[in-house]
């Protein structure tokens, strides 16, 4: 398979995976009577008539985009262990907030596996039958988070295999393997295998469990006896269903109805989403599973061959980790991941494009929309993308004082947050980025287009900055704006607004649009508490903290405080290179503090700490492995405010405190990364929070 036809199967099964996690997520939990009394069968986006959000914080596509970056931060290319995986989880999670559904221990298989991680039992055994017992290690997880992973292995079922059971194995054992393996196998064989029944047998040669085997030919004894998915669903539920087996979500029943769902649909990618959201269960699971396999196997054409399910849905996840610049994503930025992974494994030559909007495969919007936030009046427009590689907008009597906005998110829109799932992300655009964006326009009629942010401000409330109107001329055109202060305040979306003096019906191509690096200078300051009572607000928000207690302080700008060791905080994106980042330093009851660089989750970053009274540190961190790089002897005592400042530029790392450079040394394990604060056993308040690129150099 050519590298243009594996990117967009890729980029299938994303979305694939997406569709059906969407599709089933508002019926999850429900009962299956229910669903049936209420909708007969989800047949189509159920979002509103339950009213919650369609793009929700979800762990079918949290876990599964994020544990799988352990193939991107293993050092081996050619060999990854269960260990490996394990170390993604405990990076990427932010513990009782991300990810995973946090039931308790001996409740939760996952929140189980991550305290025994946690307390230093390594994967495999972490989610191992011994540990755990066989009713915890058995319940649904292993097969929900393997998609990507089976997709970085195209055709190679061995290795999909290999990778998924390690993968697997943090957090379950038995039955649950085997299940997930049978999968990912497919999933991998889909990329050049596309009949069904094969892939069925195929699959099986990758499965030892005696109980799996018998599964999977009595579902399709059943499915092949009936003509109608739900009499296959009352014969599964009497032999499978969660009354037979134990546990909150047991991997039996919903991989019987996962592949119930495949077979019985056939080559019909909508049906057997439908089948699997409306059969209950786990509806969301379950979904996105049949969605991204289908997704694989029948490709875009068979996504897009009835119902428009992708439009709705504009790409957009978000993939929420510790990483909070990455959480706000899409599909295509994700298949764009699952490509690198790929061709580290195998070590392929692979370059992609690297803007991060370029709408390289058809029908991709990026979650490009119109802006569902006007503040003049605006006309129809209708976004296409028929081939890749451009974004067509097409607009509809735009003239005089109506205008035509598109937009797309850049961070989380506060009111279509899902309270299922805890939410955190960071910004991808900041105050005084660059933004550059192409366009393409092939007619003479005078054309202008503003570029525009949305942000939050103090009070919370919607804000808008608009740039200045530029003309549009024949041909090809290039534009840079420089996004101007929000005062430090999240912004949330980009977009731009196209005007005409007289009435415009026609279209112009965005083929590109890019910002990347450290903003020119980003800052928070002062005490931006604007109530008491408001303990959570819009910019406190835009932090993604590890650390058990991260508030607005009633004196300074942040209060960070962390019972254990590691509370960390950060902001920013993983293309923030070379930056100053500086605060002002205000230390209490404590072990450790200080601030932190170049971060990619919240146990692979650098830190300059402030240790116990006596010293202060350069600290390199990764996973468990801390080295101190650099040190020196420095009394410091409470109460003080002390400005702190460090500076990563190249492979230089130097922190600076009241204007002395104290350390200086050189690293080259990490080059980017989000800044922050880091906190361990005790309490830290922060007088403002800096970042700034301009004049950084080696």
């Amino acid at each position: 398979m050519d590298i243009r036809k594996y990117e967009e199967t890729v980029y299938a099964g994303v979305l694939g995976k997406i569709i059906g996690v969407y599709l089933g997520r508002p019926v999850e939990g429900w009962p299956y009577q229910r669903i049936i009394d209420e909708f007969g069968e989800i047949s189509y986006y159920k979002h509103q008539e339950c009213n919650v959000p369609l793009i929700v914080a979800d762990d079918d596509i949290s876990g599964t985009f994020s544990f799988f970056r352990a193939i991107a931060d293993t050092n081996s290319e050619n060999y990854l262990t269960a260990a490996d995986f394990g170390n993604a989880w405990l990076n990427y999670i932010i513990e009782d907030k991300t990810i995973l559904w946090w039931g308790g221990p001996g409740r939760s298989t996952e929140h189980t596996a991550y305290l025994n991680l946690k307390r230093g039992v390594q994967a495999p055994e972490s989610g191992s039958i011994d540990v755990n017992g066989r009713t915890l290690a058995e319940q649904i997880g292993a097969q929900i988070f393997m998609d990507a992973i089976a997709m970085a292995c195209p055709s190679d079922p061995e290795k999909a295999v290999d990778l998924v059971r390690k993968a697997a194995s943090v957090s379950h054992d038995g039955i649950a393997l085997d299940a997930a393996c049978y999968l990912g196998a497919m999933e991998s064989m889909a990329f050049e295998e596309k009949c069904l029944e094969k892939l069925f047998d195929l699959g099986m040669r990758y499965v030892s469990d005696k109980t799996l085997l018998y599964l999977i030919d009595d579902i399709r004894t059943i499915c092949g006896a009936v003509t109608d998915w739900r009499q296959a669903r009352a014969k599964i539920d009497e032999k499978y269903g969660y009354d037979v087996y134990p546990g909150c979500c047991h991997i039996v029943p919903n991989h019987a109805m996962v592949l119930a769902s495949l077979l019985l649909a056939g080559d019909n990618f909508e049906r057997s989403i439908q089948i699997a959201a409306s059969a209950a269960w786990d509806t969301d699971c379950n979904a996105g599973n049949v969605g991204c396999l289908n997704g694989i196997r029948l490709g875009l054409e068979g996504i897009d061959k009835k119902s428009d399910f992708r439009t709705p849905v504009a790409d957009r996840m978000l993939v929420i980790s510790s990483d909070g610049g990455s959480v706000i994503s899409d599909a295509v930025i994700q298949t764009k991941k699952i490509c690198i992974a790929m061709a580290k494994l195998f070590d392929k030559p692979f370059n992609p494009r690297t803007e991060r909007f370029s709408f390289d495969y058809p029908g991709a919007l990026q979650g490009f929309s119109v802006c569902p936030y006007n503040d003049a009046p605006n006309v129809p427009l209708r976004l296409i993308n028929s081939d890749g590689g451009k974004l067509d907008i097409c607009c509809y009597s735009v003239g005089g004082s109506v205008n035509a906005d598109f937009s797309t998110p850049t961070w989380l829109d506060l009111s279509e947050i899902a309270l299922n799932f805890s939410t955190v992300a960071s910004p991808t655009l900041y105050e005084t980025q660059t933004i550059l964006w192409e366009m393409l326009y092939l007619d003479s009629q005078e054309l202008k287009i503003a570029p525009y942010v949305l942000y939050y401000n103090r009070e919370n409330v919607v804000s808008r900055i608009i740039g200045e109107a530029k003309h549009i001329k024949n041909g090809l055109n290039l534009f840079s704006w420089k996004v101007p202060s929000t005062e430090g305040m999240p912004i949330f979306r980009l977009g731009f607004r196209v005007s005409s003096f007289e009435r415009f019906n026609g279209e112009i191509s965005l083929l590109r649009l890019d910002w990347n690096g450290s903003p020119q200078f980003f800052r928070q300051s002062g005490m931006l508490m604007s109530s008491i009572w408001n303990t959570n607000p819009s910019w406190l928000q835009s932090w993604a903290s590890s650390a058990k207690y991260f508030a607005a302080d009633f004196k300074y700008t942040y209060c960070v405080s962390h019972p254990e060791g590691n509370g960390v905080v950060t902001i920013g994106t993983e293309d923030w290179c070379d930056y100053v980042v500086s605060s002002r330093l205000c230390f209490s009851l404590h072990q450790n503090g200080g601030l932190v660089a170049r971060s990619t989750g919240h146990r692979m970053y650098y830190a300059l700490v402030f240790s116990e009274y006596s010293k202060i540190k350069i600290i390199c961190r990764r996973n468990d492995e801390i080295r101190c790089i650099a040190a020196a002897n420095f009394d410091y005592v409470e109460d003080r405010l002390y400005s702190v400042c460090l500076r990563v530029a190249g492979n230089l790392i130097q922190a600076e405190i009241d204007g002395t450079m104290i350390l200086s040394v050189q690293d080259d394990q990490y080059s980017k990364g989000g800044a922050g604060f880091l906190v361990e056993r005790g309490t830290m308040t922060a007088d403002g929070f800096s970042v700034e690129s301009e004049g950084v150099s080696e």
